[in-house]
């Protein structure tokens, strides 16, 4: 998290459940998250780390995000 903040000049912010907190609650701002991380697993080769370097890694991530908005952006043909 100190790389983050000291490279990227970001503020990251853990979202914890809270301690006495009783069956499901919507955590704020995890969902985005979540929802992320399920569109990249729908790309078989991110579902595992094929990948030797983290240079392809990432050039795969936005690959994937560039070819999921690519589809939104073109919509259904009819």
């Amino acid at each position: 998290m100190e790389w983050a903040a000291a490279a990227l000049r970001m503020v990251l912010q853990v979202v914890k459940r809270a301690e006495n907190a009783v069956g499901f609650k919507v955590l704020p701002r995890r969902w985005v998250i979540e929802r992320t991380n399920g569109w990249l697993m729908r790309t078989r080769r991110l579902a595992r780390d094929y990948e030797r370097t983290t240079a392809a890694a990432e050039a795969m991530i936005y690959w994937s995000m560039t070819a999921l908005m690519i589809r939104r952006l073109a919509g259904r043909s009819r």
